[in-house]
């Protein structure tokens, strides 16, 4: 049974984006970007919403070619390019990059996916992620918690209708001040 993880970068009160899908809060760092390019190499499957799909999508195919692109970013490009994804969506009709689209039932897919052999698949996105979490299949959680408030715009976290308990994994300080944490669900 392969484990499933979610993870992205929020705010101290617990934002994925401010109002507006602004995520211009986000402190940028070799050390947070090398992190979780750490992560995506350690993923056998990325699984992304919409939204998601597309912010990623619109850079990171060509990211290895920008003028500016740093060793890492071009490394974090390829990785991105050449992984297998699946994006759930009802509202777009075509993906690229070792990309498959679902446009059925979400937590269906996701749970015979973890059902599968295979390495650690992420998930991404707040729909999709907090579909997974209200379903139980979070294995894992990784938060990227950067020292900012911004007082609402979409949450990292969904509205759950039972408690889910955690084990704390690691907590690590960056010196651009970001917290990274990993919890594991306790089952």
């Amino acid at each position: 049974m392969r484990k499933l993880i979610y993870g992205m970068n929020l705010t101290l009160d617990g934002y994925i984006a401010a109002p507006g899908d602004d995520i211009g809060w986000s402190v940028p760092s070799d050390e947070l970007f090398q992190f979780w390019s750490d992560q995506l190499q350690a993923t056998d499957l990325s699984l992304y919403g919409r939204k998601l799909w597309q912010t990623m999508s619109s850079y990171w195919p060509t990211g290895d070619q920008q003028p500016n692109a740093t060793p890492a970013e071009i490394e974090f490009a390829r990785r991105w390019r050449d992984m297998s994804k699946v994006v759930f969506s009802s509202t777009i009709d075509k993906v690229d990059w070792n990309t498959r689209l679902v446009t059925g039932d979400a937590v269906a897919e996701i749970t015979r996916l973890k059902a599968e052999d295979g390495g650690p698949m992420d998930i991404g996105g707040a729909t999709l992620g907090g579909a997974a979490m209200r379903a139980g299949l979070i294995d894992e959680y990784v938060l990227a918690t950067a020292p900012v408030l911004v007082g609402g715009g979409t949450p990292f976290f969904t509205a759950l209708d039972s408690w889910v308990n955690l084990n704390l994994v690691e907590t690590r300080t960056l010196p651009c001040g970001v917290i990274l944490t990993r919890y594991e669900t306790r089952r």
